[in-house]
């Protein structure tokens, strides 16, 4: 075994790159041949490998669906070579690919040709990481994500994605590395329903505070009216549902907000003896609270839930 091939599998720490051929499967065997010729083109051309080849600080592993490019050199190497990658797969549209990134301990060993390879926990979260995408996403770990985040240059294209399940059950810290020249800006479908659950769970949630926040200020309408007919007699108990302000990123789902209007309207409908002014004659108000220089519509809202006439 010659003295650069133990001194490279003696290295623990790693960065790496790992390029998987979206839909390799499902080609033909000369379509799978010619997908694997074409992007060890595209990897060899890269700057960054050239780099790091030449100062023998790189291996390469055939995985028969993509490979594994070990850089020995900084975080930013994988990175930068996966940027010069994504710029190229623009002349071949047809080479579908996704990448993964991680930084991570790994094991030298020699294989059956008495070649250096390396295999651990940093290979295989790459891979991890790289399953989490789809076609023309560049992933990184959290941990990537911190060493990158170092450099100002790469900051603006580190986008958090959070948490993605992976095999075994383990979960992962994902970020997506991508601007408008390259990489992919789409959400991943493995966190499309992630998100979805998330904001069902979230506006179930809201929902069900908004409808006991609508109790209580049944209640308090009740009680303020009690206190209030010892001075001036109120015909009928009555209250106001103002509408409610979409404040969510999520523009489809600006609808909720009428939906939990309309919801407390109708269980409000249900008190005995209690007027409920309709949707389309309340007008917004401001809160004392966040606007105490309108005081006039709160007392306005007040005799309004009290069924009295609007002050002068």
């Amino acid at each position: 075994m010659s003295a650069e091939i133990k001194k490279q599998i003696q290295l623990e720490i790693a960065h790496v790159l790992f390029i998987d051929i979206v839909g390799y499967s499902k080609l033909s065997s000369n379509d799978q041949h010619a997908s694997i010729e074409e992007l060890n083109r595209i990897a060899r051309a890269s700057e960054q490998f050239q780099r790091a080849e030449a100062a023998s600080r790189l291996l390469k592993i055939p995985t028969g669906d993509g490979m594994a490019l070990v850089f020995y050199t900084s975080p930013e190497a994988p990175a930068q070579c996966a940027v010069e990658i994504s710029h190229a797969l623009k002349e071949h549209p047809h080479l579908q690919l996704r990448i993964g990134i991680h930084s991570g301990p790994v094991s030298g060993v020699v294989d059956v040709d008495e070649r250096a390879n390396v295999a651990g926990a940093g290979i295989n979260m790459a891979q991890r990481v790289m399953d989490c995408g789809d076609a023309g996403h560049i992933l990184v770990s959290k941990r990537v994500a911190e060493d990158l985040g170092e450099y100002e240059r790469w900051r603006p294209l580190l986008h958090d994605l959070g948490s993605c399940e992976v095999k075994h059950g383990v979960r992962v810290s994902v970020v997506n590395l991508y601007d408008d020249r390259f990489g992919n800006a789409t959400l991943p479908r493995r966190f499309e329903s992630v998100q979805k659950r998330r904001t069902r769970m979230r506006w179930a949630a809201t929902t069900a505070a908004l409808l006991a926040l609508a109790a209580i200020v049944a209640g308090i309408v009740m009680f303020s009216r009690n206190r209030v007919r010892s001075v001036l007699a109120a015909p009928e108990k009555s209250i106001a549902v103002l509408p409610f302000e979409h404040l969510s990123e999520e523009k489809a789902n600006a609808y909720f907000a009428d939906g939990i209007q309309n919801e407390i309207l109708t269980r409000l409908s249900k008190i005995a003896d209690l007027k409920v002014i309709s949707r389309t004659s309340t007008p917004r108000y401001f809160i004392s609270g966040l606007y105490p220089e309108r005081p006039v519509e709160v007392e306005t809202l007040e005799r309004l839930c009290l069924g009295l006439p609007a002050p002068s």
